[in-house]
């Protein structure tokens, strides 16, 4: 009798699908290839997401190239457009830091006048663009997600959409429009829908369900903007907690410092996002840029943003909440004295909780 609950709650979880988790969606944002960098930063920040597709006319290969993923006219299936890749807010980053002095304004204008096809596959995830069948099963999409993959396209009206035997990710797609889903939107979905089979995972601790990562990379208080941009563009990291090391040799305050290494931890006083920049218009961009990447959070949210954080203690359910409410991509792991132990990324919420459930 439990065994077949179990298995009836199971199988309610499997029947929900790509095209659920997209179901509230709005329809997809983008930008065209000829679009300015600094055109992109304020689609980015007017609709409060940290990456766009980047569209190009039927034939044109520029940017990250070889997509194959296009939109097509309703009526007549012509191609329209191709999209080329996606352009994130650590592009954008990795863009500003390159070259030369980042408080020259002329310097900063003149990359921020950059067209984004020149800019998309700086960063490998720019070149990640990936498609999801609308019937892809959530644990599909699990699956998909838990490779560190943080989103990919839902074609509205698909050419394969009405063979409910094919799931899965898709290479080659045309549809007449797509919504974007991404990890947050899938666990957003989870908190808000309580499946029976998902209540024993979701109130283990974190640390039972391994989705606690030790490796944890920081700045300090005193790292400039400037090196914890080419630290984070180096590293392929969207984001990095400021430590308090007032004790580090000076030459660590220019570079990532492995603050679990040899158990030395640190207290964490606050975290130095690609996100951070969504707030900042071009002119204050070029006046903060040379402060410290704390005094720069600090101005870019308008006051000392609060960090969250759990313990290794912490349920499953407690860190969902905290992302999903919060609207971050990480949780930092703390003891009781607000020393880093760990990270929790969304990626490590997905793989624990889809390897607890199969």
């Amino acid at each position: 009798m439990q065994q077949e609950k179990s298995k009836e709650a199971h199988s309610r979880l499997i029947n929900v699908t790509a095209k659920d988790l997209t179901a509230r969606n709005k329809r997809l944002v983008e930008v065209p290839y000829t679009a300015t960098l600094s055109h992109a930063m304020n689609t980015l920040v007017a609709n409060s997401i940290s990456a766009l597709p980047v569209a190009a006319p039927p034939g044109h290969w520029i940017g990250a190239g070889g997509s194959m993923i296009m939109e097509s006219d309703k009526q007549t299936g012509a191609v329209r457009k191709h999209y080329i890749g996606i352009l994130t807010m650590l592009d954008i980053l990795a863009h500003i830091a390159g070259g030369e002095n980042l408080s020259d304004p002329s310097d900063l204008d003149r990359k921020m006048s950059s067209q984004v096809s020149s800019i998309i596959g700086h960063c490998l995830e720019g070149l990640s663009l990936w498609t999801l069948n609308p019937n892809t099963s959530l644990v599909e999409c699990m699956e998909v997600f838990s490779k560190g993959i943080h989103r990919a396209l839902v074609p509205l009206e698909s050419s394969i959409e009405s063979n409910n035997t094919i799931s899965g990710v898709e290479l080659v797609e045309s549809a007449s429009a797509y919504r974007m889903l991404t990890q947050m939107d899938l666990l957003r979905f989870l908190r808000d829908h309580h499946f029976d089979d998902l209540k024993a995972v979701l109130s283990s601790s974190v640390s039972t369900l391994r989705a606690v990562n030790d490796s944890v990379y920081a700045i300090t208080e005193s790292t400039t903007v400037s090196n914890a941009i080419n630290s984070m563009k180096a590293a392929l990291l969207n984001a990095v907690p400021i430590v308090h090391a007032p004790d580090v040799a000076e030459e660590d305050h220019l570079q990532l410092i492995n603050v679990s290494f040899k158990g030395r931890h640190r207290k964490v006083i606050g975290t130095f996002s690609a996100t951070d920049l969504k707030g900042c218009r071009l002119p204050e961009l070029q006046t903060w840029l040379p402060l410290s990447a704390l005094e720069f959070t600090e101005k870019a949210s308008g006051k000392g943003k609060e960090t969250v954080s759990c313990t290794v203690d912490a349920t499953m359910e407690e860190a969902i909440e905290k992302v999903v409410t919060r609207g971050v991509h990480r949780v930092w792991v703390v003891d009781q004295q607000g020393l880093l132990k760990g990270v929790v990324s969304l990626t490590d919420i997905i793989r624990s909780i889809r390897a607890a459930i199969l």
